[in-house]
């Protein structure tokens, strides 16, 4: 199959965000939210959203709604009285950011699992998890993954809440107890189960485990790696020191609300900065002015990351994210814009707490 270019993934995100707006918006179909919101904006999106360059009609989307609105108000027509699961966003303290799914988590990762490379995340091959679970999504879909291609997963309990909270406190000691309980338990299932040749951490637990066995010796050969920020000098040191240059690195950004972008193979010029692009046409990642955010910064610059997020599951037009990233130029393998070297927004202006990403 031919890859699309620029122009092609263009056409195809816009006719994507009509049909999805139409789902939204339509009384049939449509979200009670979203319908409700429309009847108070006065116009109509369903009739009026011809693209994606119209989604700065609407406002940023607010994260608080996800944390005050009964999650019911957020179940399109179509899905009502179908149960659905209910998953949190990541680290943060205090009342969560909730999002719906049915299938979403599911075909996210279905469509992930068609770009790994099975020389290093073989066919059939278990997998560990040594991650945030609890009521994230990513306990589901990491096991759904493993599923997809013929294995089994093993899981490591981990709240990222907990870490959070204690590294905010200053209980540095506490923390690493904690992150060395949870360390101990990944080691063990490794040493006394066998066949597990895929691991998904984050970069501060997968150096943990690495400063306590050898990763590839344990007999991982593929490495699936999330977390918001990756330093040039962090990647490099995870490849060559941890992995030993003898298993893949595949590092991903993503979250409960976008799903997950994918990382363009890493190239010499590249110097190690990592690029993420987009699931796109289900969700679509702008660069922009954090001072003038109806404008995306040119190639090269760096800005706040904007995520729409585009399925019939959830509408969730300009949001915010708490990072900013360098705008990529598109590629061949994804036609879109990409973000580089994505990190904490203001990050080099205030401290952040980022716990066990």
């Amino acid at each position: 199959m031919n890859t699309p270019d620029p122009s092609q993934a263009a056409a195809a995100l816009d006719e994507h965000v009509r049909e999805i707006v139409r789902w939204h918006f339509s009384p049939e179909t449509g979200t009670p939210f979203w319908l409700d919101w429309a009847a108070q904006a006065g116009w109509n999106p369903a009739d009026e959203i011809q693209g994606a360059a119209d989604l700065k009609r609407f406002p940023h989307f607010q994260d608080d709604w996800l944390r005050d609105e009964q999650n019911e108000r957020w179940v399109p027509k179509s899905y009502a009285g179908k149960p659905f699961h209910i998953f949190e966003t990541g680290g943060t303290t205090g009342m969560p950011k909730q999002r719906l799914s049915w299938e979403d988590h599911k075909i996210d990762y279905s469509e992930f699992s068609e770009t790994l490379d099975d020389r290093f995340f073989p066919r059939g091959a278990k997998w560990l998890m040594l991650g945030p679970t609890g009521p994230r999504r990513l306990r589901l879909a990491i096991e759904h993954l493993a599923n997809v291609r013929g294995g089994s997963c093993y899981h490591v309990d981990l709240d990222p809440r907990w870490v959070v909270k204690l590294l905010g406190e200053k209980r540095l000691d506490l923390a690493n107890e904690y992150k060395d309980h949870v360390i101990h338990q990944a080691v063990t299932i490794l040493k006394h189960r066998t066949d597990i040749r895929c691991l998904f951490t984050t970069p501060k637990l997968l150096e943990a485990l690495g400063d306590r066995i050898s990763v590839p010796e344990a007999g991982i050969t593929g490495v699936f790696c999330g977390g918001t920020s990756m330093t040039p000098q962090m990647v490099r040191f995870l490849t060559e020191e941890i992995l030993e240059n003898r298993a893949a690195f595949v590092p991903t950004y993503g979250n409960v609300l976008m799903g997950l972008a994918c990382s363009r193979p890493l190239a010499p010029e590249d110097n190690w900065s990592v690029t993420y692009y987009a699931p796109q046409p289900r969700a679509m990642l702008c660069v922009v002015d954090p001072k003038n955010t109806e404008r995306d910064v040119d190639y090269g610059a760096v800005g706040r990351v904007e995520l729409s997020t585009l399925t019939r599951e959830l509408f969730m037009p300009r949001f915010l994210e708490r990072d900013e990233a360098v705008r990529r130029p598109p590629c061949e393998q994804f036609p879109w814009d990409g973000v580089g070297d994505v990190r904490p927004f203001g990050q080099l202006e205030k401290k952040v707490v980022e716990g066990v990403y």
